[in-house]
């Protein structure tokens, strides 16, 4: 079942809280998770790849210039565009190095975007990351919001950790790999559960005095 509209979210979240009952605390704080959903294909992970290690406002800066030159973004588009017209949206050596190899697999039928929806998770991370350029994070952010998967968990992630440190009272921030073992609990619906650990990262960042879950599993 693929998170992709509302109802399909409140399904996921009411699965999610019967499986870890201490995630209750952090939707009593932090309110229902929204569903931030992006439109699947190649402009969704150009998207993406756009934001990797810039602001929130860079990002849409760049994506704005690039949907404006590009109004129906296509992988043989960027394939054919010099690296000039690329800088001057906006993007870096290293973004029109792993653009154009994204590019180059799609159109040469190496990467199907259209395939990843019926593969799982780990699949379809290692697919994706088997492209130079993208890493675990991309692919999991690309699965989670493009495509809706219940179970995309982009672990490295640094305000997924930093809201299972303050959420579960922890000591320090969790590795990656640790959080990976604290989030084994949500399967299937740790896609699900990294929403509702933003929005509650959010809910912290506004300013409000966070309440961490309590210990009943």
């Amino acid at each position: 079942m693929l998170i992709d509209s509302e109802a399909a979210l409140n399904h996921g979240l009411k699965r999610l809280l019967a499986q870890d009952k201490r995630l209750r605390d952090l939707v009593a704080f932090a309110g229902k998770p929204p569903l931030r959903k992006r439109p699947p294909g190649f402009p969704g992970l150009v998207a993406i790849i756009v934001s990797q290690q810039v602001s929130t406002a860079s990002a849409a800066a760049i994506w704005k210039r690039i949907s404006s030159h590009f109004p129906r973004l296509s992988a043989k588009q960027i394939v054919n565009a010099d690296d000039e017209t690329l800088k001057s949206l906006g993007l870096s050596g290293p973004k029109i190095r792993t653009l154009r190899t994204v590019s180059e697999a799609i159109t040469s039928r190496a990467l199907s975007l259209t395939t990843l929806e019926r593969q799982s998770a780990e699949d379809a991370i290692t697919a994706l990351t088997a492209i130079k350029g993208i890493g675990p994070w991309t692919a999991e952010i690309y699965l989670l919001f493009c495509l809706g998967h219940p179970d995309a968990f982009p672990a490295g992630d640094l305000a997924l950790q930093e809201a299972a440190r303050i959420g579960f009272d922890l000591p320090a921030r969790p590795s990656p790999q640790d959080l990976i073992e604290i989030a084994e609990r949500w399967r299937p619906w740790r896609g699900v559960a990294a929403k509702l650990l933003w929005a509650y990262y959010g809910a912290v960042k506004s300013g409000r005095e966070a309440i961490p879950a309590g210990t009943e599993a």
